[in-house]
């Protein structure tokens, strides 16, 4: 069983195929952290708890009777504010006295089989015989609160995932101002920290530097996870390389104000937190009331940051991705928006269809444009109503153009958002999202509509519905290009304020269950200004998420290998656009590692350009299952390297291997030599067009001198290699 009690010496024990995760219930019912890491068969692991006696300054408990424990000094499970431990903490109630002391204490236990939904959030899910659940039930015994710490153990894939579900049992109300989903301690700091940050068109960029003393931390305060910090963080132990060492990953599945924080003490411990930021939250908790925080996902893995990586992908494709198209061939799209940007009629739009039809292109996504008196980005935000003017004949016509074609049709949306020139903020002022009595300010020349309030998430809603049921539209473009300020909703009373964050995305994730569950088959993509909202929340309702605005296909090295830290490369969204910086050939491999599509007007290719897109379009399809399900291996960062970047996928049974190399810019030295991962030593390999047979040993030890192909490869020129076993 992966979740064992012994209940004589009272330890928990959570065991993955690779890991194991240990938790006391000491004297007086603390909770205490015992271990996270390399899967133990020993459960006599109560004495790691200890990190050595406490000094005058930490307070202790007089009735738990052991001179060694303190609250201040000792790894508790899940830490609470003024019952003395003075490191960061994971709770804090206020209660009706005021204060904000919170101690919560073992109370029982369940150990269940599954997974239990997470009421009105994404999370994982898992049938009752693909994982385990232990829920401990604690108590604050002043103020009546409830917290139940919820641990799901998915055995295979070693990964453990987190969530807090507070209750109010006491008689009068309380105040949340801390509710963090995980809290883990670590006896030592020798880790460098792994993260994402950036900015538009610069997304996912990977920062790693050793843990210091104090506390470090990413955040954002935003609305929405934003493009400047993404909501994951690695723990690389010090020497941990791409496939060899140890490494800690940890993911929030959440699209909101988010906070990851690390203190580093004295004594050279470490605790991590990660959950809800609790900067603008406050949430009223009335007795028999509930609170639910979004769920962490914990990966331990002993094969470096690459294998850490690969369970993320894994995870997420078979237990967070619930759309069909997780596993289902999604068609091969156009996007019109940097071929027309505003300016298309039906007639352009059908144009493009026939071109893209003729290179074996599946699907024409119309992008932003199609409805109110969009002539540009100053209006008709939050009008959904079809542009009969500019698609003579309206959106029927034009789908019933496309597809008789033989191509698919997608649409463009921006749901959450409003411009003050258009009809609807003319008639709802009130909806968009503005503190009483202040200015409101203007991003893009849109305002946010207030998502925490039901009667704007059902009028959007409607808005969509009488489009999306009446026409065949087969993908929605889901776009998000503004963060929120002045936020408070005009709907919510003053004592609850402080809930308007994390109400705002709880209503996202309604209006996109509402559009999911209504039509389930349509292929949802996520976008917010490119790679602003790349985060696991919405991967639960949409199996792909734009990337980023920028389709150089050298910046997107960078972006794409950050975002392949934790997210699945089947998730990539990644393009083939007109931008002239590199090859035709070099962009389609770049945006091979991805999800694939095209950013372009079609027409304007030349013939040579049209035979290179249709082998395109057929690698698209012969390489799918490899690139989508397959391991995926970062061969040379672009990080690391000023001069190549290098990654290979490797289908699960090791039978086929697909490498990619790409010269950033020229090296003073020629010298390269391409060593291949993943693969089975003792099998042979022929590259496909070479003919050449290597073994799976020669190919990952002695490698692949490429010393040729990189001194007569121009600045932003690639090669793609393709192996079968024999």
């Amino acid at each position: 069983m992966p979740i064992t009690y012994d209940s004589q010496k009272r330890i928990f024990k959570l065991d993955t195929k690779t890991s194991t995760y240990a938790l006391l219930v000491y004297r007086e019912n603390y909770l205490v952290h015992l271990y996270y890491g390399a899967k133990l068969p020993d459960d006599n692991l109560a004495s790691l708890m200890y990190r050595g006696r406490f000094d005058s300054l930490s307070p202790y408990n007089p009735k738990v009777e052991d001179e060694l424990f303190s609250p201040d000094i000792n790894p508790l499970e899940y830490s609470t504010n003024g019952a003395g431990d003075f490191r960061i903490s994971a709770c804090s109630v206020r209660g009706e006295n005021g204060d904000t002391v919170t101690d919560l204490r073992y109370v029982s236990h369940r150990i269940l089989p599954g997974k239990p939904k997470l009421p009105g959030l994404p999370a994982t899910f898992a049938g009752e015989d693909e994982a385990q659940t232990l829920e401990l039930e604690t108590v604050d015994s002043v103020t009546g609160v409830r917290a139940f710490l919820l641990y799901t153990v998915f055995e295979e894939y070693g990964v453990i995932t987190r969530s807090v579900r507070f209750e109010n049992r006491g008689s009068a109300p309380v105040v949340l101002e801390r509710a963090y989903s995980a809290c883990v301690d670590f006896p030592g700091m020798d880790f460098d920290m792994v993260h994402l940050y950036g900015r538009w068109a610069k997304e996912n960029s990977t920062a790693r530097h050793p843990l210091q003393h104090g506390i470090q931390s990413i955040q954002s305060k935003r609305g929405m996870a934003g493009p400047n910090h993404n909501p994951f963080v690695a723990l690389a132990r010090n020497g941990c390389t791409e496939e060899t060492g140890e490494a800690y990953g940890f993911n929030l599945i959440y699209s909101g104000n988010f906070a990851i924080d690390i203190e580093t003490d004295t004594r050279g411990c470490s605790r991590l937190l990660m959950g809800i930021n609790p900067t603008d939250f406050r949430w009223k908790l009335s007795p028999e009331e509930s609170f639910t925080t979004p769920e962490a996902v914990l990966v331990y893995s002993d094969a470096g940051m690459g294998g850490m990586s690969r369970t993320f992908h894994k995870f997420y494709l078979n237990h967070l991705m619930r759309s069909e198209w997780a596993k289902k061939k999604r068609p091969l799209l156009i996007n019109s928006w940097e071929a027309a940007y505003f300016d298309f009629d039906d007639d352009k739009l059908a144009a493009f269809a026939g071109e893209a039809q003729k290179l074996g292109i599946e699907m024409l996504v119309m992008d932003d444009g199609w409805f109110g008196n969009r002539c540009d980005d100053h209006r008709a935000l939050g009008d959904w109503a079809v542009n009969e003017q500019k698609l003579k004949g309206g959106l029927q016509s034009l789908i019933q153009r496309v597809n008789a074609l033989g191509v698919k049709f997608g649409i463009w949306y921006e749901p959450e958002m409003i411009n003050p020139d258009s009809d609807l903020y003319r008639a709802h002022p009130d909806w968009a999202v503005c503190a009483r009595g202040r200015d409101k300010s203007i991003s893009r020349y849109q305002c946010v509509l207030d998502m925490t309030r039901e009667d704007v998430r059902d009028n959007i809603f409607r808005q969509m519905y009488d489009v999306i049921s009446k026409n065949n539209i087969e993908y929605i473009k889901w776009d998000c290009n503004r963060h929120i300020s002045e936020a408070a909703s005009l709907q919510l009373p003053p004592d609850r304020q402080g809930e308007f964050f994390h109400r705002y995305v709880l209503g996202v994730y309604d209006l996109m269950d509402r559009i999911t569950t209504a039509f389930p088959h349509i292929l949802l993509e996520n976008c917010s200004s490119g790679g602003g909202r790349f985060d696991a929340g919405m991967l639960y309702y949409s199996p792909q998420i734009w990337a980023s605005d920028n389709t150089d296909a050298i910046e997107r090295l960078t972006i794409q290998f950050g975002a392949s830290l934790c997210y699945p490369i089947a998730s990539l969204g990644a393009h083939v656009s007109a931008n002239p910086r590199t090859s035709l050939k070099t962009r389609g491999n770049v945006a091979m590692c991805g999800t694939f599509g095209y950013e372009l007007d079609p027409v304007k290719l030349t013939e040579e350009e049209r035979a290179l897109v249709r082998r395109q379009v057929a690698d698209y399809h012969k390489y799918y299952d490899l690139i989508r399900y397959g391991d995926f291996y970062r061969l040379t960062s672009p990080t690391d390297n000023p001069f190549f970047c290098e990654w290979e996928f490797v289908s699960e049974d090791k039978t086929e291997a697909l490498t990619t190399l790409v010269v950033m810019r020229q090296p003073e030295h020629v010298f390269h030599i391409q060593y291949l991962r993943g693969l089975d030593p003792d099998r042979l390999y022929r590259e496909e067009e070479t003919g050449e047979v290597y073994s799976g040993a020669l190919l990952m030890h002695a490698g692949l001198n490429l010393s040729c192909v990189s001194w007569e490869s121009p600045d932003g020129d690639s090669l793609v290699r393709h192996f079968t076993a024999v």
